[in-house]
């Protein structure tokens, strides 16, 4: 027993002056887990959700095309500016920002015509191209079926919208896109997918979703996956008055 006595003291003894040598952990304080520096830029916000902040690009004000963007051949746009807004004219093609750009947040506004032609894919349709290559469609989608990945707010035969809040013909909608743009493997495939968010008339309809490919009518998008940089904004001619005003950008 006197054995045994001797050695659960000498066993406690020797665990004090481990105890004693251990460098205990300092106790953790408020300011420790606070960052200062650097201090959050100020930006001054829009007067409403719609108005651009103080850091964002105007890419168009309602009243001039030209100076913000080209046609497809790098000349003057030929849509038709009138009224605060700028139309498709059908045949003229396709118009583009001179300015390029990569993660971004996108404010545009637009309106499919009051009087309704066609149906499905043929009614009011249009498309903003992000970095020139992927597809969100405009299209007038209240009370017009279609294919649930080609109606408005889908990102076009990839993504169907995750609620449909077409207002009527004629009405002005807008869409808020929050865009993080691809990065790339040294062989050109996807290192990070592009990803979108998307608010329309203020709803949450695409919730980050990451893009397979560059947008395609025909084929899997996964087969043109290519290695690119910064590009511009596209707004699609697709035959039908389809109008856009309050364009505005902040690069992120």
């Amino acid at each position: 027993m006197k054995k045994i006595s001797i050695l659960a003291f000498t066993l406690s003894a020797i665990a004090l002056s481990v105890s004693a040598q251990t460098k205990q952990p300092m106790e953790m304080k408020p300011e420790m887990t606070e960052i200062w520096e650097p201090e959050v830029p100020v930006v001054t916000p829009g007067r409403t959700a719609a108005d651009a902040p103080s850091d964002a690009i105007i890419l168009f004000d309602g009243n001039d095309l030209s100076n913000e963007w080209t046609n497809a051949e790098g000349g003057l746009p030929g849509w038709k500016v009138a009224d605060g807004c700028v139309t498709v004219v059908k045949g003229a093609g396709i118009i583009k920002t001179k300015k390029v750009f990569d993660d971004c947040q996108l404010h545009i506004e637009w309106r499919t015509p009051t009087k309704v032609e066609g149906e499905s894919q043929g009614r009011g349709n249009s498309g903003i191209f992000m970095q020139e290559r992927y597809e969100v469609q405009v299209l007038d989608s209240y009370n017009n079926r279609t294919y649930r990945n080609g109606q408005a707010g889908s990102i076009y035969k990839q993504y169907a919208p995750l609620v449909n809040v077409c207002k009527a013909p004629g009405e002005w909608q807008s869409y808020d896109i929050i865009y993080t743009a691809p990065r790339f493997n040294n062989d050109g495939t996807y290192f990070t997918r592009p990803a979108i968010t998307i608010l329309q008339n203020g709803v949450l309809i695409q919730n980050h979703v990451e893009l397979r490919g560059p947008t395609q009518y025909i084929g899997i998008p996964e087969y043109f996956v290519e290695k690119h940089g910064a590009a511009g904004i596209v707004l699609q001619d697709h035959g039908n008055p389809v109008s856009f005003r309050n364009i505005w950008i902040r690069k992120l």
